[in-house]
């Protein structure tokens, strides 16, 4: 068995392998494997035909995804383990993330452990394109007060943007780490830093679809994603001027507008962050979409 060093090259093989799984978490993407190659030495090997990646750092070794496949073989499941093993010094750290809920079950009856992960987050978008009755009227109320004060231009992303998102991004991240100095999150900020600047730089390659407001020619927010499955886009980044109010709002009901190809948006999972896991719930998601963690037993 050889272990494959991840490229862009993969992305049509890798593809095909995420298309068996009929994909409802955002991490069932090329584009959300792909960008973590800025923090983690990625591999992907063909074992008793499941697609196997594995994602390592000076941590250690674990899975992102299950092995890939229509029906993933035992035999799959314990050499995927192994490979993890002979990699990691300490073999508590060897697991199988982002398993999906309907996948979890056979896992659990042949004895390994399922805990749960924080769950994406899954909406109707004609709920978010209209902001429609009261259950939307506080979001309803900011989108309005900023189209009504604000002279903007909302437009779709363009290659020669990348620059001033970044720096957008920059900025942001500073207010925020401004905002809440605990460790944890400002190394997660880091992180993000990192993992912005691979999506922007592979933007065109990875297929993303996004827009961006600019005020006085100036970008002061942006947003993109990727089509997850034939009815969901997948939401990847939204980031915008925190000083500006109601363009959060504005960006997120206008780019969920554009969306007409699609039934559902994903906006991911909230990191276990309380002020994320409030903005999200208060759009009223039609469906939280359990993950998994697969370890074995003790």
């Amino acid at each position: 068995m050889q272990l494959n060093r991840l490229t862009l090259k993969d992305k049509k093989l890798i593809s095909q392998y995420l298309a068996l799984v009929s994909p409802e978490l955002a991490a069932y993407s090329f584009v959300n494997i792909y960008i973590w190659r800025v923090l983690y030495a990625i591999q992907w090997a063909i074992i008793e035909n499941s697609l196997c990646i594995f994602f390592q750092d000076q941590i250690g070794c674990f899975m992102y995804l299950p092995p890939l496949a229509k029906e993933v073989s035992p035999q799959a499941i314990k050499e995927a383990f192994r490979v993890m093993d002979n990699l990691n010094k300490n073999k508590d750290i060897s697991r199988i993330e982002n398993v999906q809920q309907k996948d979890v079950e056979p896992y659990c009856f042949r004895g390994y452990l399922c805990r749960e992960k924080y769950p994406d987050y899954l909406y109707l978008r004609n709920d978010l394109a209209y902001l429609a009755g009261n259950k939307f009227k506080s979001q309803r109320a900011a989108y309005n007060y900023f189209t009504k004060h604000s002279d903007f231009d909302a437009r779709s992303f363009r290659l020669t943007d990348q620059e001033a998102c970044l720096s957008l991004f920059n900025s942001w991240i500073e207010e925020r780490k401004g905002q809440n100095t605990d460790d944890v999150y400002c190394g997660m900020l880091e992180d993000n830093r990192k993992l912005i600047q691979e999506t922007l730089v592979n933007y065109k390659q990875l297929s993303l679809k996004g827009i961006v407001v600019r005020l006085d020619n100036k970008i002061k927010g942006f947003s993109f994603g990727y089509k997850l499955n034939h009815n969901t886009f997948c939401i990847l980044y939204e980031v915008t001027d925190l000083s500006v109010k109601g363009l959060a709002q504005f960006i997120f009901r206008q780019f969920c507008q554009e969306l007409k190809d699609y039934q559902y948006i994903n906006i991911m999972d909230d990191s276990g962050l309380e002020n994320l896991r409030k903005v999200k719930l208060a759009y009223r998601p039609t469906r939280l979409i359990p993950a998994y963690i697969v370890t074995r037993d003790a």
